[in-house]
Formats: structure tokens, C-alpha cells, sequence
């Protein structure tokens, strides 16, 4: 049984697929006031009285404490909005919550493991544009839904504000589902990108070598690493749980949407397809092409990245595209000089120019003149 804790706050979780619908489960078993938010009166009618979500997380019980309702019911009372939605939606369900009566002070939580478009923005800079850095946040990690709501999860919870992280994580550790804090929204949501990224790639070179399989993923990791350094990210948030963690657990997973969508892929389907083969939405199938056009717009040489952009929309034969593996030499290390003369001074070059790149990248980011 889950009983909220006397004075806890209220959690609203939009989209009632098997993420959201697994993330408002362990919210109300860790003492969180929650509702989960259907698409349509119908969907919710259906949750409420079946106890279970059929369709996206069958054989799971929906704890008594969890509200369930339609998105028009609004939010005027929660403290907390999770947002599971695929990114391509985030546009329009961003743009709804002010008449959705969004509180002033409620933050907004990013569940998305994707890119907005047509930008490929990460959604928390679209958000911090929207309502501000201190309201935002974003989770990530290995979290496949089922598995995370019956034996656990390794979540990150990532602000820019100290108190939001360390709350959203305390919510999660309170269902005894581990969750790390971090200060590094971008880099987390880049991340998850990779890893969709990855995770598809290597399942369309899979059946050509393993090798080949893992020089997809590690040469996808290594490009959107580039762009997330220019966007202030750090590189443990792609080695730890929310990238290489994530990348294992997808890999690994039989069911994977976006592992399926690369075999599908190998197998000569189209792209604009596969959704419809696997029932439902495929998140890296949208992701990897305006991954690609941010990398080049950032100036990051990005060639497996764009071969599987380009495979993706049937531009490029998956001959190509593994020989595009295969022969793929990633940039030369920055060598420094044996007797370590004038390397504090390259470094500080590196970082400078980093930070004028960054600077520059925020300046084209949509929604940056506050729009």
C-alpha cells in the first residue's frame, strides 16, 4: 500500500504511455500526491477502472493513491509537472501549459530522451527559455518501465537548482529506486540522445560483425559528446548512468524500441515505417536526423551520426552505411609535449574557445531572445 506523507507535495505526470505511466507509479509509492494524465477522457476512464495500464504496462497495479484523469482536467495544483511526451510533441504540450493553469512556481520536468525540433534543441533549454533555469529539470538513466517498477531502476535527476534535483531524487529513493543528483540537465538529455542514437545503430550493423556494431555506437557517442561540450555538458554525464548505463540497458533489452527500429532498418523497411511495426513511438527514428543537422550547424564533423540520418531516410544503402563504420577514423588525440612545456597554456586556450563557442551556440538556440 502507498499513503502519501502528511504535507507531501503533488506531482502531475502528462502522458500515460509505459514511461510515464511506470515514473507515476513510483511516485506514489514514495509518498508523492500523483495523478497521471491520459490523452483523452477515454484512456483515463479506461485507467481508472481497470486499475492497470492494458495497453503500455500490462500485470502492473496502479497504486489507490494514483489519481488518474484526462490532460484537460489542468494543473492548477501541482507543484511538480512531468512531461512524457515524445520530444516531437513537446512544442505544443510546452506552449499549453500556461492555459493548462500552470502554477508559478511548479517546476517542469523533462522525461523526454529525444530532441526538440526543427532545432534538435535539448527540451530543458527549451523550457529554461520558457520559464526559467531554476523551474526545470530532466530524468534519465537505465530505466526500461517494467523492470523499474518491479525490481528497480538507476535514475538521474538533473537541474541547474540544487533543491529540485536532490527533491526529485529523494521521490524516487523513497520507492527504492536508486537516483543520482546532477547539475547537468543538457548533458544528461544528450545523453539519452546518444543512446537512442547508439542503440539503433548498432542494431542495424548487429547482423554485419559486432564490431562493427560497437564502432556505430562508440563513434555516435564521441560526435554528440563534441556538441554537448559545446553546450556546457560534462563527460560524466555520457560515461555514467544516463549514457553508457542506458546504452547497456537498451542494447541489452529484447524489447527495445529503438535496437527493433535498427534491425528493422538493416532489413530494409522504411524508417517512416517502423513505428507502425512496432506500435509505437521510436523515439531515435526522429532524434538521430536533427542530431545531425545540430552537429553541423555546431560546426562538429559528425559522418556516422549523418550516414545514419541518411539511412534513416533512405538515402543511404546499408552497405554504405557499414562500410561508413568500418572506415570511420575519429579525430587525432591532442598530443601534448613530453616535458609538458606550454600545455597550461594550450588547455586555457581550449577553454576559451570552448567558452566562446558555447556562448555563441545559446545565442541561435530557438527561443533565447525569451520568445
Amino acid at each position: 500500500m502507498s499513503l502519501p506523507t502528511p504535507g507531501a507535495r503533488r506531482a502531475v505526470v502528462v502522458g500515460a504511455g509505459s514511461f510515464g505511466t511506470a515514473i507515476a507509479v513510483l511516485l506514489a509509492r514514495g509518498g508523492v500526491r500523483t495523478t497521471l494524465q491520459a490523452r483523452t477522457n477515454e484512456q483515463a476512464e479506461r485507467l481508472a477502472a481497470d486499475r492497470e495500464n492494458h495497453t503500455y504496462l500490462p500485470g502492473v497495479a496502479l497504486p489507490q493513491t494514483l489519481r488518474i484523469e484526462a490532460v484537460g482536467a489542468g494543473l492548477a495544483r501541482a507543484d511538480y509537472v512531468l512531461l512524457a511526451v515524445p520530444s516531437q510533441s513537446l512544442p505544443g504540450v510546452i506552449a499549453g501549459l500556461p492555459a493548462a493553469q500552470l502554477p508559478r512556481r511548479a517546476a517542469i520536468v523533462s522525461l523526454a530522451k529525444g530532441l526538440v525540433p526543427p532545432q534538435g534543441t535539448p527540451p530543458t533549454l527549451l523550457l529554461a527559455a520558457r520559464f526559467g533555469t531554476d523551474r526545470v529539470a530532466c530524468v534519465g538513466g537505465p530505466a526500461h518501465a517494467r523492470e523499474m517498477v518491479d525490481a528497480g531502476a538507476a535514475l538521474v535527476a538533473a537541474s541547474t537548482d540544487e533543491a529540485l534535483a536532490l527533491s526529485l531524487a529523494s521521490f524516487f529513493q523513497r520507492a527504492g529506486v536508486v537516483c543520482e543528483a546532477s547539475n547537468d540537465p543538457v548533458g544528461v538529455e544528450l545523453a539519452g540522445a546518444a543512446k537512442n542514437a547508439a542503440a539503433l545503430a548498432a542494431g542495424a550493423t548487429e547482423r554485419q560483425g559486432l564490431n562493427a556494431a560497437g564502432a556505430a555506437a562508440g563513434h555516435i557517442f564521441a560526435e554528440v559528446w563534441r556538441f554537448a561540450e559545446l553546450l556546457g555538458g560534462r563527460p560524466e554525464s555520457l560515461i555514467g548512468l544516463a549514457g553508457t548505463g542506458d546504452l547497456v540497458a537498451t542494447a541489452l533489452a529484447p524489447q527495445s524500441r529503438n535496437r527493433r527500429a535498427g534491425e528493422l532498418l538493416a532489413d530494409g523497411v522504411p524508417g517512416a515505417e517502423i513505428p507502425a511495426r512496432i506500435g509505437q513511438a521510436v523515439e531515435a527514428l526522429d532524434a538521430v536526423p536533427l542530431l545531425s543537422s545540430a552537429l553541423t550547424r555546431a560546426g562538429i564533423d559528425a559522418p556516422v551520426t549523418s550516414g545514419l540520418a541518411r539511412l534513416i531516410g533512405g538515402e543511404l544503402p546499408l552497405d554504405d552505411w557499414v562500410a561508413l563504420v568500418r572506415t570511420t577514423i575519429p579525430p587525432p588525440a591532442r598530443w601534448r609535449r613530453p616535458d609538458g612545456s606550454g600545455a597550461g597554456l594550450h588547455r586555457l586556450r581550449e577553454r576559451l574557445r570552448a567558452a566562446a563557442a558555447r556562448r555563441a551556440r545559446r545565442r541561435r538556440l530557438p527561443g533565447a531572445e525569451g520568445t
